[in-house]
């Protein structure tokens, strides 16, 4: 029986994913992403906030 899962030729899997990361790595001289300004903090605050006011709405029905 043969078998069929050896890889054929001289394929290095590895050597893909290498190419990959040097191509990720390489940042566009015109594409460099501005800095945001506090999106992802605002999100998280305003999530804190609504999860707070959820607990408290929720502690507030099951005690009235």
């Amino acid at each position: 029986m043969a078998n069929n899962q050896a890889p054929q030729g001289n394929h290095d899997p590895a050597g893909s994913t290498q190419m990959f990361r040097a191509f990720v790595d390489e940042a566009p001289q015109g594409r460099q992403a501005a800095p945001a300004s506090g999106g992802p903090r605002i999100g998280l605050i305003l999530g804190v906030v609504i999860a707070v006011a959820v607990v408290a709405a929720v502690a507030w029905l099951a005690l009235g």
